[in-house]
């Protein structure tokens, strides 16, 4: 099946709001990682979101170049490619675009897709995110009103985020973020859906106490009541159908409860990065301790040509982050649920 479409990517989103489970949104960094996820939704027939982050772009351009929007493109025609293969619906997105980041990096993308259009063919990206929660809210709303006016025209879905998620990732560092700049209030969630929900689809990431990084189960501490204060007050003034399309990010340390907990107030989509990370290294680990006189060349010997292959320990790296993705497909509830099925 080929990337989603606009259409279709509408009805996933639709049908996890409606069915209360969420997708989980796996960051990449190269073909490989892209390869591990979409293994992952095709295994457990569930529809899902690959995305690109700034640091993960100019990863994948090389060290040649650095470019992020270049890594980006190249990551996702892969994915392009693949998906065709596959029997579930995937989306392409972009993670955590700071307003320094929007001229060299989700514009170029934008006019990517704009290009591709007008030579009749699909989106290379389906929805970008825009992390304008470091601006005023005013100046916020009002970059992202920009932003979503232009994608909307090209039917792109077009992520926010007011508050801080706490933590660091991908070299932004929120770690000593005031602690009521954690939570988002209901006023900010209503603001958001009266400016922005009439000019085009978008995805919410209102925060909660969550936080990006490593931690322990328990250390995290979340208030999902949060999500649903705000959506109800939402849907208190504006309407039912003006309730939030909810992402959760920085899930690492979350307990089950509460996850579960997020899918009853709206949250559709997750993001997943620090857990896949450490899932794709470890088997590396594993396989270089255990075969570590056959990778190296010691002590004049030639080592084993099949050990120290990239081939042998990369594929150990994807089946061990295919793995990790299968269990957040089941936490979150979205396997067996694809809208092809």
């Amino acid at each position: 099946m080929p990337v989603a479409n606009y259409e279709q990517y509408c009805q996933m989103l639709e049908k996890a709001s409606k069915e209360k489970f969420a997708f989980p949104a796996i960051n990449v960094t190269s073909t490989s990682t892209a390869n591990a996820a979409l293994k992952a939704f095709s295994d457990m027939k569930s529809d899902g979101i690959i995305q690109v982050s700034t640091g993960g772009g100019q990863f994948a351009s090389g060290q040649m170049h650095g470019d992020m929007a270049l890594g980006a493109i190249s990551i996702a025609q892969h994915v392009h490619l693949v998906a065709e293969k596959l029997n579930v619906c995937i989306a392409l997105h972009t993670d955590h675009c700071h307003p320094d980041k929007v001229e060299s990096f989700m514009i170029p993308l934008i006019e990517e897709t704009e290009k591709r259009r007008a030579a009749g063919q699909p989106n290379l990206f389906n929805s970008h995110m825009f992390d304008g929660s470091e601006l005023p809210l005013e100046q916020n709303i009002a970059t992202s009103r920009e932003l979503l006016e232009r994608c909307a025209k090209s039917q792109i879905i077009l992520e926010v985020e007011t508050g801080v998620v706490g933590g660091e990732e991908d070299g932004v560092n929120n770690e000593n973020t005031p602690a009521d700049k954690l939570y988002t209030t209901p006023e900010e969630m209503v603001q958001i859906a009266k400016e922005l929900n009439p000019l085009g689809k978008i995805m919410y990431a209102a925060t909660f106490g969550n936080v990006h990084g490593v931690y322990k189960p328990g250390n995290v501490k979340l208030r999902p009541t949060i999500l649903k204060d705000g959506q109800d007050a939402v849907e208190k003034e504006l309407g039912k159908d003006d309730r939030h399309l909810l992402v959760f990010h920085g899930g690492s340390g979350s307990n089950l409860e509460e996850i579960h907990e997020t899918l009853e107030y709206g949250v559709i989509k997750m993001n997943v990065d620090t857990d896949t990370q450490y899932a794709y290294t470890r088997p590396v680990v594993d396989h270089m301790f255990k075969y570590y006189d056959e990778v190296l060349k010691v002590e004049g010997e030639v080592g084993n040509k099949k050990r120290y292959d990239p081939r042998a320990w990369s594929k150990a790296a994807e089946n061990g982050m295919t793995d990790r993705i299968i269990q957040s497909i089941k936490d979150l509830k979205s396997d067996g649920k694809s809208i092809l099925a």
